[in-house]
């Protein structure tokens, strides 16, 4: 479908009061190892008749940690409303709809004055349904868009610096795994943004969070690292198409980012694209995917030794 706003699309300090309701709370305690059904935590509040009734609903032996979770969210709360109110963390966003095709398992890329290729590796071992996935699926052979983004939080390292420097352990790490989400929330957020005004393959989708994060929407946002993206140097030709220095996001030689709180990937607009995990590769098939990156195999088997 033909974007509504083609090109490059950027978003600078945006309102963390539209990136909150997208954290996905869950994620944040299995990162304190706080596994648990927690979704409706954000109900309970600060009377202790609420907080008895909430904790009564986890077996006995689960409550300690539901308790933890409890203390652990209300904290969270206390360290994002100084991030709104002193504006600690900048969130920046980047994304870029650009037209596109696919060879094979091969996307090409088209801005004004190139084309660029991005690899894509393929399944050797069918998912449920039967198929061999590779992003370039979801891509038609001709006439066809393919996105590209980046978001990050600005402001991180500084912050949780005067913690460490106090040995305060505690909430520099709560800050750290705090923008971790709020990245993810951002990304979560720039997708909707993308579907529903910048793409606008689906104008009329409601805004229902609880329902993005199940991903009952039209289209993916595969993350490089992703099961199905899982090359980390890909990161390199991404920065090609929408230049992550614009909105802060520098990258080391490995192909980390920086900030760390940072997230880059893919958009598919296709109604039957899905998420997949590559899992193992051959030998014959990663000798093919360095031939199509323009890399030895000598350089390329590093960012690929979990799928070898």
């Amino acid at each position: 479908m033909l974007p509504n706003n083609p090109g490059i699309t950027r978003f600078n300090d945006i309102n963390l009061r539209e990136i909150v309701p997208f954290i996905h709370w869950t994620f944040f305690f299995m990162a304190w190892r706080l596994n648990g059904k927690y979704d409706d935590i954000q109900t309970v509040c600060d009377c202790g008749s609420c907080k008895v009734g909430w904790l009564q609903k986890f077996p006995e032996a689960e409550r300690p940690k539901a308790e933890e979770a409890l203390k652990l969210y209300k904290d969270a709360q206390e360290m994002l409303r100084r991030f709104l109110d002193e504006k600690i963390v900048t969130v920046n966003a980047i994304v870029g709809i650009f037209p596109a095709y696919s060879v094979d398992d091969d996307i090409i890329a088209e801005t004004e004055n190139h084309k660029i290729t991005i690899p894509t590796l393929r399944q050797q071992i069918p998912s449920s349904d039967g198929f061999c996935y590779a992003l370039s699926d979801f891509i038609k052979p001709e006439n066809d868009y393919v996105g590209v983004f980046a978001n990050t939080v600005l402001g991180v390292e500084a912050f949780a610096q005067t913690y460490e420097k106090e040995d305060d352990m505690y909430n520099a790490i709560l800050i750290k795994t705090l923008s971790d989400r709020l990245a993810e929330a951002t990304a979560e957020w720039l997708h909707y943004k993308v579907r529903t005004k910048i793409w606008g393959y689906t104008p009329n989708e409601p805004l229902k969070v609880n329902e993005l994060f199940k991903t009952h929407y039209q289209g993916i946002r595969p993350a490089v690292g992703y099961p199905s993206l899982p090359d980390q140097s890909i990161i390199f030709t991404l920065d090609k198409l929408i230049h992550f220095e614009e909105i802060g996001i520098m990258l080391t030689e490995n192909g980390a980012m920086f900030p760390n709180a940072s997230v880059s990937g893919l958009i598919f607009e296709h109604p039957k694209s899905k998420y997949f995990n590559i899992g193992r590769i051959d030998e014959n098939q990663f000798k093919d995917y360095a031939r199509r990156c323009g890399k030895s195999p000598e350089v390329l088997r590093k960012w690929l030794a979990a799928n070898l």
